[in-house]
């Protein structure tokens, strides 16, 4: 007796099923999850990103960043990324309700992204760090972006965006300043717009009793 065909058949229906409980339920379940409405103030959680932000989220995307960096927090005891001060509590699957494209990173080369905007790191700090990691972080490994920066002549009045402070090697000479490119300025939006903090429902963390910590 051929039993080619049947030994198919439940090959099929075993990847199926699998399909069908891993896969798919998982997808429908999510599918299913929204903002959240905070009872106190009325406001939506998390909140739409704006539009620059967007625009640098591309640019994040372009510059390869998520191949070094993650955006995903787990929960304490599954690592140590909220003791290296990554977030308060574990990423869960409402906090990326708001983005078409998920960058949840493959290493962690360099630390998670996923709150670095709640973080004590002002705009000038990101610029600098993006033209040379060694003038903010000695040490870092991350590769630096001087092109996303521009040494122009100034006209009239400096720009209040010019870079300040600078290490002698990349100071301008007289006359001239740097500035960030568009590009930086988006990319350093969207960086200052990560912040997940809210503290949804299904994110508060459990005891190994399954009660509420």
């Amino acid at each position: 007796m051929n039993k080619g065909p049947l030994l198919f058949l439940g090959i099929f229906l075993t990847l199926a099923f699998s399909w069908t409980g891993i896969v798919l339920t998982n997808h429908l379940t999510v599918g299913q999850i929204g903002t959240y409405i905070d009872a106190e103030t009325g406001t939506a959680f998390p909140q739409a990103v704006p539009g620059l932000a967007q625009q640098g989220k591309r640019v994040y995307q372009e510059l390869g960043c998520l191949y070094c960096h993650t955006q995903q927090v787990r929960r304490p005891g599954f690592g140590a990324d909220d003791l290296r001060g990554w977030g308060e509590r574990q990423s869960v699957p409402r906090d990326y309700v708001q983005q078409e494209r998920l960058l949840l990173g493959t290493m962690r080369t360099g630390p998670d992204l996923m709150n670095v905007g709640a973080r004590p790191l002002n705009a000038e700090w990101h610029y600098k760090h993006l033209l040379d990691p060694q003038i903010t972080s000695p040490g870092s490994n991350m590769a630096p972006f001087p092109f996303l920066f521009e040494m122009r002549k100034i006209v009239g009045q400096p720009s209040p965006k010019a870079l300040q402070g600078l290490p002698p090697q990349y100071a301008p000479p007289a006359g001239f300043e740097l500035v960030p490119t568009h590009r930086a300025e988006a990319l350093v939006a969207y960086l200052l717009s990560l912040k997940h903090e809210f503290d949804y429902p299904e994110s508060i963390p459990v005891n190994t009793s399954g009660g509420k910590k």
